[in-house]
């Protein structure tokens, strides 16, 4: 994967332009991880200009999939079998970043944690996810 290619592919996504996405910051097909840069704006927080748990939700799965389609170069889709967030802090507006790494991936199955940090990289929330990989459809 050029880290340059997916960061103008999710830039130019709905989804991701939904979600505040800025950039890739690094990934590693060997160590199967990614970190990715998104921006929480007001429009994803509720009172008190506290982030909606859905977006930290959505940040963190994201992240875990990306680190799940780098070392398959993108012949897998991984669908989210189990999925649990663990919220620690409450995020605000600002940078946010959101880490993945594969702990185990099989033929058909895929185990990931993430995490989200603020740019001060204290601890917003963790997760953890089972995913099946599903061929990606030929284009």
């Amino acid at each position: 994967m050029d880290i340059k290619k997916r960061t103008k592919y999710m830039r130019e996504q709905p989804l991701f332009q939904g979600m505040g996405f800025s950039k890739i910051i690094e990934f590693s097909r060997e160590k199967q991880s990614i970190k990715i840069e998104y921006i929480a704006e007001t429009r994803h927080c509720h009172s008190g200009n506290i982030v909606q748990g859905g977006y930290i939700t959505g940040w963190i799965d994201s992240a875990m999939a990306h680190s799940v389609m780098i070392p398959t170069d993108f012949e897998f889709s991984p669908l989210t079998l189990e999925l649990k967030i663990t919220f620690l802090k409450s995020a605000n507006p600002g940078i946010v970043i959101a880490s993945a790494k594969v702990i185990k991936l099989g033929k058909s199955i895929a185990f990931v944690e993430g995490i989200l940090t603020n740019e001060n990289g204290d601890l917003i929330a963790k997760g953890t996810s089972t995913n099946k990989l599903v061929p990606m459809p030929k284009q």
